[in-house]
């Protein structure tokens, strides 16, 4: 039987937060004001070293912890086993993840686990009487959707920038709880064979205030680089749709849409998009989007706010030339 207690799964890599910990722990903390309850937080890593600390200085009352060799590397199967423990030993009412490339894989099947309800890509979760409510983009963001729970309690994503990060307090106090020794085998049905590690520069994607994305009508990988010339111009990030990246003509840490990354940029500069709706689910939190496409009828026109009809080499050329002048 769930109680009040909200409990947030954290995601981290190489010993510091995702940056969405965060931001589910300010939607955490406001859920716990309308439960009543406490703010829990999982933490399941190799060596957990200051980590616990930092969480509860962002809010959590509680941190609990496995420590175990298996998480020396991603293992979602592990995380799974892990997680399953944590909800046994605590029985939450709603359970939060971040929007990331592990809790996509982890959050679904853990749900399934625990035979709890399920909502991917939430951007608001409250509490309504006994009901958890969410709220998610559908339709490729056109529309949102009011979810609830039918049972006890159920697991949900939030998509990034959803919530502004919450403010590190040094003087919060609370418990760290080693659940270790209950958490069973952790033992993975999977094995790590080959780990591919791309290096980037710049700003993050999911931080950009602006992005400078491009799609298929590029017609082939060089005129990327014009528009990694105007977003470095812009203080941007560079972008790209999933039909450029399959093409192979820009790694795939680029592309933005359901399958890929989400942003929420204050611009979006799409540029010879067609406008999918899977590519419009992961800009449906942008504030302003630039369509440049010399196809009128262009889908991607109907989600922006400005738009160019026209050849998109000769327009981003001249905008590129204004901006060089102009810095």
């Amino acid at each position: 039987m769930a109680n009040n207690d909200i409990l947030v799964m954290i995601d981290h890599a190489e010993g510091s937060l995702d940056s969405t910990a965060a931001e589910i722990l300010t939607a955490a903390n406001g859920l716990a004001k309308q439960s009543g309850g406490e703010v829990l937080a999982a933490l399941c890593s190799s060596d957990s070293g200051s980590l616990p600390q930092k969480i509860i200085s962002l809010g959590a009352s509680k941190v609990y912890t496995i420590t175990s060799p298996v998480f020396n590397e991603i293992n979602s199967d592990s995380l799974v086993k892990a997680y399953e423990a944590v909800i046994g030993n605590t029985s939450p009412k709603v359970v939060l993840f971040g929007r990331t490339l592990i809790a996509r894989d982890t959050a679904p099947r853990l749900a399934f686990r625990v035979n709890s309800g399920f909502a991917q890509d939430c951007t608001s979760v409250e509490i309504d009487g006994d009901s958890v409510v969410l709220e998610r983009p559908v339709y490729g963001g056109a529309s949102v959707a009011r979810v609830t729970f039918t049972g006890d309690f159920g697991v949900a994503v939030i998509k990034a920038k959803s919530y502004d990060a919450a403010i590190e307090d040094s003087s919060r106090s609370g418990e760290v709880i080693d659940l270790t020794d209950s958490a069973g085998d952790l033992t993975s049905r999977i094995n790590l064979v080959d780990r591919q590690k791309v290096e980037s520069e710049g700003i993050r994607l999911e931080d950009a205030g602006i992005v400078v994305s491009g799609g298929r009508g590029l017609g082939g990988p060089e005129p990327f680089d014009i528009l990694q010339e105007l977003a470095t111009q812009l203080g941007g990030a560079l972008g790209a749709s999933r039909a450029a990246c399959d093409a192979g003509w820009i790694p795939y840490a680029h592309q933005v849409g359901l399958t890929g990354k989400t942003v929420s940029a204050d611009t979006y500069f799409a540029i010879a998009i067609s406008g999918a709706s899977q590519h419009l689910a992961g800009m449906s939190a942008v504030k302003n989007v630039i369509a440049i496409n010399r196809d009128e009828e262009a889908n991607i026109f109907k989600a922006a706010n400005f738009g160019v009809v026209g050849d998109w080499e000769k327009v981003t050329t001249a905008f590129l030339n204004m901006v060089k002048e102009l810095s």
